[in-house]
């Protein structure tokens, strides 16, 4: 039987209009941030294009740049960056004495994924330290690299690890910068908890892409730097719009949030590392703390030397640069390389 209350049969019709309307704004908004967050990572593209070659590994592009002449010499990048973040004032002090190799790690800068990688908007697992060694010692035997000193910095150092590990007679040396050593106690906190999900990682993502300020970007780079300062221009040198490019910062977080049980595997296997290890690291690191990194890592590798930088954040190689450029030849002369 029909109704013959008015309001009772004009509401389905207003319910179903409303609801169409509600899909059509949703869809509006979520195609204006994605071309907004298109638009922002072709200008960071455009702006900071590949400085080096692009080597193809196993189907994966691999940016890298060689420069100098010597013993081979690793540099392996931390979270969120690029290997722009070495070419700041920092390789150029080691041009003259080593054969310097820079790679962007997976999925940062203009390296690519493994293609086998889960890297859709909804996947959450990141790409393990050793994988990422893996396909960085695939790009270094294109370019003939052979018995390097293989440096790492915050992340990268993990990578370090991992590449030491997988290649123990074919690696000279290993220099840790505030490097990741060890697996640590409780969690990284919402930042990386949210966008690490698979929800996050699809729906919040691309918002940052679109939508964080300048500003912002800013106060985050001075957070990694603190208690020093950051160079004025280091996020224009490094291009920082590169690593918010929605598949980096998908890469990034989800390698971050699934750090913790490769470093749990890393672990017992240092005891086996027999090639000098230089480790640096200051007292004041915030972000990867001296005591839970270094120092255990001092104390678990027979041949470790710990360089303690009081005062010093986790960016060592930023702040005194001639400190880590010490640790790099003490490296290479304990191995025999100088």
């Amino acid at each position: 039987m029909k109704s013959t209350n008015p309001r009772l049969s004009i509401w389905p019709k207003l319910g179903r209009r409303a609801l169409i309307w509600i899909a059509v704004l949703g869809l509006a908004c979520v195609a204006t941030v994605q071309i907004a967050a298109y638009m922002r990572e072709a200008r960071a593209e455009r702006t900071h294009p590949p400085i080096g070659q692009i080597l193809v590994v196993n189907g994966t592009k691999v940016h890298a740049v060689v420069m100098g002449q010597g013993p081979d010499l690793v540099l392996i990048h931390g979270a969120g960056g690029n290997l722009r973040d070495f070419t700041l004032g920092f390789a150029s002090r080691l041009t003259d004495r080593y054969r310097v190799i820079l790679f962007d790690r997976p999925g940062l800068g203009w390296t690519e994924l493994p293609y086998d990688a889960s890297n859709g908007a909804w996947a959450s697992e990141g790409t393990s330290p050793q994988v990422q060694a893996t396909l960085l010692q695939g790009a270094a035997d294109q370019l003939g690299v052979s018995n390097p000193v293989v440096l790492g910095h915050s992340f990268g150092g993990s990578v370090a690890m991992a590449w030491a590990l997988a290649r123990p007679n074919d690696t000279a040396a290993v220099v840790m910068v505030a490097g990741v050593a060890q697996p640590w106690p409780g969690d990284l906190g919402p930042f990386y908890t949210v966008l690490g999900s698979t929800s996050g990682g699809a729906l919040a993502v691309p918002l940052i892409t679109a939508l964080t300020p300048r500003s912002y970007v800013k106060d985050s780079i001075d957070s990694i730097f603190a208690p020093q300062s950051a160079p004025q221009d280091y996020a224009d040198h490094i291009g920082a719009g590169l690593s918010m490019r929605r598949v980096t910062l998908r890469a990034n977080v989800r390698q971050v949030n699934t750090l913790r049980p490769h470093m749990v595997a890393i672990k017992p296997q240092l005891s086996e590392l027999t090639m000098p290890f230089e480790i640096i690291h200051g007292d004041a690191d915030d972000t990867v703390p001296l005591e839970i990194h270094a120092i255990p890592l001092s104390q678990q590798v027979p041949s470790a030397n710990l360089t303690v930088m009081p005062g010093v954040g986790h960016m060592p190689h930023h702040v005194d640069p001639q400190a880590v450029v010490d640790a790099i030849d003490r490296a290479a002369t304990r191995a025999g390389l100088r």
